[in-house]
């Protein structure tokens, strides 16, 4: 297993499909990173799995209840201005409820071929890249 920096926030985050478009959601004008549109998801909690972290997320943040999500891309980004951050990409399977925006500026439903058209937070921009590229079909498979 790999080891923790202290220094690095563990961070968990949903890839959520309706059909071919997925969820994605902008950061609140006031907080950090302000408009900056991101994935759905958040910080892992001391002694929280990454799974117990995206239900609770997805939760707070949607007011969905996570039932199966499988790990779709692992990477580490440091913000210069910032943290250094372990990202977890999960592919979330299958959920119960309708997804609403309790905490975001906005969510919206985008096709893969649509995200790199939002300014997304830097540490997500590989995944972006990734998703929608031809590289996002193997992402979508797992």
């Amino acid at each position: 297993m790999e080891s923790k920096s202290s220094s690095a926030i563990d961070v968990v985050a949903g890839l959520i499909f309706r059909g071919d478009q997925l969820l994605i959601c902008q950061r609140q004008r006031a907080g950090k990173f302000p408009l900056k549109w991101e994935f759905p998801g958040g910080k892992v909690e001391t002694g929280e799995s990454d799974y117990g972290a995206l239900r609770r997320e997805l939760k707070e943040e949607l007011a969905i209840d996570m039932i199966d999500a499988r790990p779709a891309l692992h990477h580490k980004h440091s913000y210069s201005a910032g943290p250094s951050v372990s990202l977890r990409f999960y592919n979330v399977h299958e959920f119960a409820g309708e997804p609403h925006n309790l905490v975001f500026e906005r969510i919206s439903w985008v096709a893969l071929s649509a995200l790199e058209d939002f300014d997304f937070l830097e540490g997500d921009r590989p995944l972006v890249h990734q998703l929608a590229s031809a590289r996002g079909r193997e992402i979508l498979a797992r």
